[in-house]
């Protein structure tokens, strides 16, 4: 009996001098900031995963179709993804750092000229996106796709175009009210747009037999569904009312510090998308079993990166928060926070696909030699797991503190530098397939996070909350001058 209870002691001891040891390394402030943050990336992952859905539904329905139109709905996806989608959240992610900021600071009604600004920069980059759009077939026919699926792709993808404005919209709206620590509307209609897309998918290829063109056509109206709920609900609510005051000419002016941000983060997004396709598409060079090897870990990493994506939106909102009003030492905890919980939520991912490596692949494939290519990659991808969150994490502290350049030149050097050339040459010169492509991509996230990480700790955050202030003061100015104008004007 004695023994028992001296077990149980010594169990209980350890147990809470392993809290103890943990806890030295949480920094002060973390139960309340963990809390916080939480309740932003919850909702936040959900609708990451919401938006994910509805590709993948089109790509589910027309694989029934057949062989050809599903690799034409894939590439059609891809295009759009990569030259369209990738470009206007690229962009809007300026916001992410005005907005944060501008409430932070508590002046709100300077968020609203933000918005005009990032409308009309939007609206304007849909038409280099359509110049690219309009040319996928002859695209596609130049890197050897069969002409059937590249047809099949245009016809797609010109049916989708009047939709990107409204998929660049919807983004703004996002980051609109993420800024604000507003997201469950959007899980909201994630939810119910994922379900009207999912019925007129089925409607349209199969009571009228439209084949690709009406998954096209779902997607289409899927997309302006989206844009068209989140702004009522804007409208109803009444939650523009304070940060939007009417169209103002000052939204035609001063368009320097939205673009100096705006074209940094999409760089820091295309380059990060861009990169994993051309990787799948050099994997399509070698055969089809390492293809679909690699399709499967991708959308495991996809699958994955949702998580710490969440925080990473999270991060992001409270460090701007932060800064716009002049809070350093949250902004610092806010940031630490993020990583951590990005970290450690990525760890769990991590190990849940390592040790069901031998499992998971069934939910894809009945294919033998697949199932134990994706099996062997296990390790590559579980590490790549790890360090591609940590990297979201510092991705969301680099926006939420304006430092979009170091970001871009960040991924431009680790992916083109780094990645693909050290990948490229294990796939091919050392013939590893698609293990020397992720180890390309797991050598270049681990430089890419070391050097953010050590840049970030070296930061002098004193001086960004100046400049956060100093932003904040040139708005007013540019403000102040167009009132001082308008009497004269007027007269």
């Amino acid at each position: 009996m004695e023994s028992s209870t001296d077990t149980s002691s010594s169990s209980s001891s350890k147990a809470c001098f392993l809290f103890r040891w943990i806890c030295v390394f949480l920094p002060l402030g973390f139960k309340q900031e963990f809390k916080e943050l939480f309740t932003l990336a919850a909702p936040a992952i959900m609708a990451q995963f919401l938006g994910l859905a509805l590709g993948f539904v089109s790509t589910v329905f027309c694989g029934h179709l057949g062989r050809v139109e599903l690799d034409s709905v894939s590439l059609a996806i891809t295009v759009i993804n990569v030259t369209g989608i990738s470009v206007g959240f690229g962009l809007s992610s300026a916001c992410d750092t005005l907005i944060s900021q501008t409430i932070g600071s508590r002046n709100v009604q300077k968020v609203g000229v933000i918005m005009q600004r990032a409308v009309l920069i939007l609206l304007l980059a849909c038409f280099p996106c359509w110049a690219i759009l309009i040319n996928t077939e002859d695209i596609l026919l130049a890197v050897g796709q069969e002409a059937e699926v590249a047809r099949l792709a245009q016809v797609y993808v010109k049916i989708f175009m009047p939709a990107l404005p409204a998929r660049f919209m919807y983004a703004l709206e996002i980051k609109h009210m993420q800024n604000q620590g507003i997201i469950w509307p959007e899980v909201i209609t994630g939810i119910f747009v994922n379900l009207l897309n999912a019925l007129l998918n089925y409607i349209f290829l199969y009571p009228l037999n439209m084949g690709v063109a009406g998954s096209a056509v779902a997607n289409t109206l899927s997309q302006f569904s989206l844009m068209g709920i989140l702004y009522c609900y804007i409208v109803w609510t009444g939650l523009y009312k304070a940060t939007w005051t009417g169209w103002s000419k000052e939204c035609l002016q001063d368009w320097g510090p939205y673009i100096s941000l705006a074209i940094p983060s999409m760089v820091m997004i295309c380059i990060e998308w861009w990169t994993y396709e051309i990787g799948s598409f050099l994997t399509g060079l070698i055969n089809e079993m390492e293809l679909g090897a690699q399709t499967i870990v991708y959308q495991l990493e996809t699958i994955a990166v949702v998580f710490p994506v969440g925080f990473s939106i999270a991060g992001n909102v409270r460090v701007g928060n932060s800064l716009g009003a002049k809070n350093t030492e949250q902004a610092k905890l806010s940031a630490k926070s993020a990583m951590l919980c990005a970290v450690s939520v990525s760890i769990c991912a991590a190990t849940f696909f390592g040790a069901l490596k031998d499992y998971v692949p069934y939910v894809f494939t009945n294919d033998e030699q697949i199932r134990k290519r994706v099996a062997e990659l296990a390790i590559f991808y579980s590490l790549f797991i790890i360090f591609d969150a940590i990297s979201a994490a510092l991705g969301g502290i680099i926006r939420g503190t304006g430092r979009q350049k170091i970001g871009a030149i960040c991924n431009i050097l680790g992916y083109y530098g780094v990645g693909l050339p050290v990948g490229v040459s294990l796939m091919f010169a050392a013939k590893l397939g698609i293990t020397g492509l992720w180890i390309g991509l797991l050598t270049c996230i681990f430089l890419q996070t070391s050097f953010l990480t050590f840049y970030l700790s070296r930061l002098n955050w004193k001086k960004v909350t100046e400049e956060a202030e100093e932003s904040q003061d040139e708005l007013d100015l540019v403000e102040t001058e167009e009132t001082s104008l308008m009497p004269s004007q007027e007269q």
